[in-house]
């Protein structure tokens, strides 16, 4: 099954509540009002300087099915640049074959600090746009620090679910990528994120294997079109 190349962005876009074809709310304490006041999310951004973790994504529909799975990993170096990579899997949790994922599936897309970069391996097919005219207000950008917390989303906590202590974050633009994000903590890492876009589906990403702080080669947080791919837009020099 193909990965939602558009939810892609939206996570970056950076992902099993959603899987049951529950709300996003659903189960999780009603947020309070956005209060200048430190929550999980302000305590684990403050201090963070990279970033390195595996996750499994599961898409699902308005309808509650779901229509696609993924798993990959996330490099984040602050402030400003990130890696998410993705790789298809069967919605049973079985791998795309004997051998793993092709070498040709999945996306990645890469922030090298001025230029977003998304490679889309099936397609053979690369788009980059300067970050500043390519980024609307979307989690990773949080969580990369190119976006500021409290200027571009509202935050609030909202309960406790599932042994989860649980950050609404909403957009404040109107134009942003996704509606409202659930970003679940324990003992003080993040844990799970609940994206819900704007079609209704619904993203929910659980990252494991999470290193905090650790190094980050420049090579990992950059990006070089490979030989031979088309490559839509112009790079920021």
């Amino acid at each position: 099954m193909r990965t939602s190349t558009g939810l892609c962005r939206q996570l970056v876009s950076c992902c099993v509540l959603a899987a049951a074809g529950l709300s996003l709310q659903a189960g999780v304490a009603r947020a309070v009002p956005a209060d200048p006041a430190a929550t999980p999310l302000d305590t684990y951004l403050s201090g963070l300087k990279t970033l390195r973790a595996s996750f499994v994504q599961t898409l699902v529909d308005a309808q509650g099915r779901e229509t696609d799975r993924t798993s990959g990993t996330l490099i984040v170096q602050r402030p400003g640049r990130f890696r998410w990579e993705i790789q298809p899997q069967r919605v049973d949790g079985a791998g795309a074959g004997p051998g793993g994922p092709a070498a040709d599936a999945g996306q990645l897309m890469v922030c090298d600090g001025t230029n977003l970069w998304f490679y889309d391996r099936e397609l053979g097919q690369v788009t980059v746009k300067p970050v500043d005219a390519a980024l609307s207000a979307t989690p990773v950008m949080l969580l990369s620090g190119a976006a500021d917390i409290r200027r571009d989303f509202t935050v609030a906590p909202a309960g406790e679910r599932s042994g989860l202590t649980w950050v609404l974050v909403t957009p404040r633009a109107a134009a942003a990528d996704f509606r409202q994000a659930l970003l679940g903590f324990s003992s003080g890492e993040l844990r799970r994120m609940i994206l819900e876009d704007k079609l209704g589906q619904t993203a929910t990403v659980i990252f494991s294997s999470i290193q905090r702080n650790a190094p980050v080669n420049a090579a990992e947080v950059s990006f070089q079109p490979p030989p031979g791919v088309d490559v839509i837009g112009t790079p920021r020099q």
